[in-house]
C-alpha cells in the first residue's frame, strides 16, 4: 500500500455527500486535499484542506481548480470525481433540460477535471484517478434514463482514462455505488435509511483503491446495500 504523506488528492463535491466523506477520510490517513466545491465555505477547517470554487457546468472553471492546486501544492496524484446531479430525466420526456445537465455536470465535468490534471498525474508517476459513477451506470431499472445514461458515460471515461493513462503509471477506478445515505437519496422511499451505504464505508473503499501500488489495480468496484437481482 502506499504512503499516503506528501501525496495530493483533488476531490470535487467535497461539501457533502459521498465526497465530504472521502475527503474526511483522506485528511485523516495523511493526505493533502484540494477540494473542488460551488460554495468552499462550506468545507470544514482542516491545515491540509484547501477549497476552490469548482462549477462542472464551466469549462474554465477545472483548468482554474488545477492552476490552484498545482499553485499551492506543486503536484497532483490523485483525482475524485465525486460531484454529481440527480434530477429526474424520462424517457419520453420532451423538455431536455434534465438531461443536458446531467450529460454537463456528471459525464463532462468529471472529463474536464481530469483532462486538465493529466499531465501532472503523468508526472506523478503513480497517479491515481476515482470516478463516481452508479449502479445505475451498469443496468438501467427505474424511469430516470438521463442520470443512467450519464453514469453510463462515466464508465466509459474511466475506462479511457485507464487506456491512456496505463503506461504513465495512471490508474482508474469506476465506482458504482446503490443506494447511499445521502442527501441524493432523500427523495427514495423503497429503501430505508438504516438499509443504505453509509458514505463513511465508501469512502473506506476509496481511500483503499488509492493507495493500492501499480501492480493492484481495481477497474470498478461495485458497492450495494441489497442483493443485486440484475446487472
Amino acid at each position: 500500500m502506499m504512503d499516503p504523506k506528501g501525496r495530493v488528492a483533488m476531490i470535487s463535491g467535497a461539501a457533502r455527500g459521498i465526497g465530504r466523506a472521502v475527503t474526511e477520510r483522506l485528511l485523516a490517513a495523511g493526505y493533502t486535499v484540494s477540494a473542488g466545491v460551488r460554495d468552499p465555505s462550506r468545507l470544514p477547517a482542516h491545515p491540509a484542506l484547501t477549497g476552490h470554487r469548482f462549477e462542472a457546468t464551466d469549462p474554465a472553471s477545472a483548468e482554474s481548480w488545477v492552476a490552484a492546486t498545482i499553485a499551492q501544492h506543486g503536484r497532483i496524484d490523485a483525482l475524485v470525481n465525486a460531484a454529481g446531479i440527480n434530477p429526474k430525466a424520462r424517457m419520453l420526456d420532451t423538455d431536455e433540460t434534465n438531461f443536458d445537465a446531467m450529460w454537463t455536470v456528471n459525464a463532462k465535468g468529471p472529463m474536464r477535471v481530469i483532462r486538465a490534471a493529466w499531465p501532472h498525474l503523468v508526472a506523478a508517476d503513480e497517479g491515481r484517478v476515482v470516478n463516481i459513477s452508479s449502479l445505475s451506470g451498469k443496468r438501467v431499472r427505474n424511469e430516470n434514463l438521463g442520470y443512467a445514461m450519464s453514469k453510463f458515460a462515466v464508465m466509459a471515461l474511466t475506462q479511457e482514462v485507464r487506456r491512456q493513462g496505463w503506461e504513465h503509471g495512471i490508474r482508474a477506478t469506476a465506482v458504482c455505488p446503490g443506494f447511499v445515505d445521502t442527501d441524493m437519496t432523500a427523495h427514495v422511499t423503497k429503501v430505508t435509511r438504516d438499509s443504505m451505504s453509509r458514505p463513511e464505508d465508501v469512502a473506506a473503499l476509496i481511500e483503499a483503491v488509492l493507495r493500492l501500488p501499480n501492480t493492484a489495480t481495481v477497474a470498478e468496484l461495485l458497492v450495494n446495500c441489497r442483493h443485486e437481482d440484475t446487472l
